[in-house]
């Protein structure tokens, strides 16, 4: 049973509900799938799954009408499985759309039409039920299917009166042609039933074209001649071959002479030199932490793009009138297919700056989900088009969804008396404690008094290397050793912490995969039992397509082994080695994506001062150009 059917704009104002249904939803599913998913960029998905609280679980399908900017969702419970549920918001997306208005509010007159429609796709549904339990097809199926058959005796026959004595080799290529066409049809009647009832006759009519009995060409003809081509190929290409077999490339000798060499030995890119300003900005700045400046992209690192970029333009076979006025002159409603070719060159240079191929192929999905059917304006291209959504797509992805200021969170929890906790967790040899360490220096330079946790019992030398850390630092460590529970540890730590009067605990977890089982039940029990203030996930930038993997296994399993009614995950990123990818930039959109979370601090380089915040405007402008 449908338990919810409702209409809103894009800016969230509720045009019209079912009041016929009046179920109360428990939860606010609405809100969670704005939030978790539209917001997102996730709007391609098929459905979204809401755990309600009182072991309630509903099912949330929407579509859009991008030319109105409405948005039209039905929600039912999930143990239900409703098959008329896309129809009917098909149908209810096309009725209303005749009677909008945007300058009206309500309207009570879309009741009666909807008490229609849900009757209409309830019908349909339980007929198609009824038919699958007889074990006949639909009635649109077995139409086709009669149709198909007979197409395929009719195509049989004629061409049996046109292959004379060569009816054998002519009939198998007709049996042969028939089946592809009956199994087109069966296609097509299947994507009749899911709606696309326009694009069903156009393919069989395309396949008719190119039948035997059009009268266009014999089978058996084009068959020798493709046999006599292929032979001419084969005894041109030897030919060719054997010419060409005795010109080969011959290596020079090196010259040891003080001459200068005749070929180019450095090929290196004179405009490629972005070390200097790094290290230039990194020595002005010792003693004094980089947290207060942003990552902004150099201007020679523009400046070479450009140069790329304009190259790559005028290397294109059309000119630019010509590509200007195809790209100007089309429907002015945007279609799918006029989409494509400009979302295949973006998820392609998204996947060169290191973007997960999975999240640049939801990103696309969801571009085209907000802008087919929309209307272009005069004089756009579509490809300007297609960027735009995705800088701004880009843009709501990685500007954070809640408050990252630590510091005035800090002194909120000093407030109440209590050490603010941070938990670094993440796969090993990401540099969680050299970040750890960076994030100690930060602070202290905020007067604040920072306590550090050695709760990695696991590898050697950790404890070891966190207590020289403290020692450079100045500030206090609290150990046990190896080989105890770092949730006691942790534990521990927090409770000397309130004692001294310690302002930030920095607890350092062991390194694991997060496929290792043991160790990830040992730090959900760490996070469970001591329930820090901030758990950050400390990641590689050189990481691709593995970021999700790690970071969705890694919420999957603290949410598996949380013994607490809502568990706790990831809540911020750290990027380490941000230094050394270049413009490959894209682990930060997949870890965010993935998790939601945002990213807190980007690391740098090796020194305490190498710690930095991230500049979201830049890195999508990274990533698109």
């Amino acid at each position: 049973m449908l338990e919810q059917l409702l209409i809103f704009t894009r800016g969230g104002l509720i045009l019209w509900t079912c009041k016929e249904l009046g179920n109360a939803l428990r939860g606010s599913p609405i809100d969670a799938l704005i939030r978790s998913c539209l917001l997102e960029e996730r709007s391609a998905d098929a459905a979204f799954n809401y755990e309600a609280p009182g072991a309630a679980a509903y099912t949330l399908k929407w579509t859009f009408h991008n030319e109105l900017g409405l948005v039209f969702v039905a929600v039912y419970q999930r143990i239900l499985h409703l098959l008329y549920v896309d129809e009917l918001l098909s149908a209810v997306r096309r009725e209303f759309s005749l009677i909008y208005d945007p300058k009206r509010t309500a309207y009570d007159e879309f009741d009666e039409i909807f008490r229609q429609l849900h009757k209409e796709a309830e019908a349909r549904a339980e007929e198609m039920r009824k038919l699958k339990q007889a074990g006949k097809a639909p009635p649109l199926l077995a139409k086709k299917q009669v149709q198909g058959a007979a197409l395929k005796g009719s195509q049989q026959g004629g061409g049996k009166k046109r292959s004379g004595g060569n009816s054998g080799s002519v009939n198998d290529e007709d049996d042969g042609n028939s089946d592809k066409r009956h199994g087109l049809v069966s296609n097509s009647s299947n994507g009749h039933q899911n709606g696309s009832t326009s694009r069903a006759p156009s393919s069989i009519k395309g396949k008719e074209n190119g039948l035997p009995d059009s009268g266009a060409f014999d089978v058996s003809k084009l068959q020798k001649l493709r046999a006599k081509g292929a032979k001419k190929n084969s005894v041109g290409g030897a030919s060719k071959a054997s010419k060409e077999e005795p010109k080969k490339n011959v290596k020079k000798n090196r010259v040891w002479d003080d001459s200068p060499s005749e070929s180019k030995l450095d090929f290196t890119d004179p405009g490629d030199e972005r070390g200097d300003g790094v290290i230039e900005d990194i020595a002005a700045d010792q003693g004094e932490s980089m947290m207060d400046r942003e990552i902004v992209s150099s201007e020679s690192e523009d400046e070479g793009d450009d140069e790329f970029e304009s190259a790559k333009a005028s290397a294109k076979k059309k000119s630019w009138f010509s590509s200007m006025f195809q790209s100007l002159s089309g429907n002015a409603l945007l279609e799918k297919s006029d989409l494509q070719p400009a979302l295949k060159a973006l998820k392609d240079r998204l996947m060169t700056k290191n973007v997960a191929e999975e999240i640049a192929e939801k990103l696309c999905e969801s571009i085209v989900a907000s802008l087919e059917g929309k209307k272009m304006g005069s004089f756009t291209r579509i490809s300007s088009t297609v960027q735009a959504a995705m800088e701004e797509a880009l843009l709501r992805i990685l500007t954070p969804k809640r408050s990252v200021d630590i510091l005035r969170d800090v002194h909120s929890a000093k407030e109440q008396g209590k050490p603010y906790v941070i938990v670094f967790v993440g796969v090993n040899g990401v540099g969680k404690s050299t970040n750890l360490a960076k994030v100690a220096y930060w602070l202290l330079q905020h007067n604040i008094s920072v306590m550090l946790a050695a709760c990695d019992t696991f590898r050697s030398g950790a404890v070891e290397q966190l207590r020289t850390h403290a020692r450079r630092l100045q500030i206090p460590i609290f150990e046990k050793g190896y080989e105890k529970d770092p949730a006691i540890v942790a534990k521990e730590a927090i409770q000397e912490a309130s004692r001294n009067n310690s302002d930030v605990v920095l607890v350092d977890t062991a390194g694991r995969m997060q496929d290792n089982e043991p160790l990830m039940r040992a730090l959900s029990k760490l996070i469970n039992l001591n329930n820090p203030d901030l758990v950050l996930f400390v990641g590689e930038a050189l990481v691709g397509n593995d970021a999700v993997d790690q970071l969705s296994k890694f919420n999957q399993k603290l949410a598996d082994f949380s013994s607490m009614p809502t568990a706790r995950l990831i809540d911020g990123i750290l990027l380490t080695k941000f230094d050394t990818i270049d413009d490959k930039v894209g682990a930060a959109l997949s870890m965010v994506y993935i998790s939601g979370a945002p990213v807190m601090f980007v690391g740098c380089g090796q020194s305490y001062t190498d710690l930095k915040k991230l500049n979201v405007k830049s890195i999508v402008k990274t990533l698109l150009k």
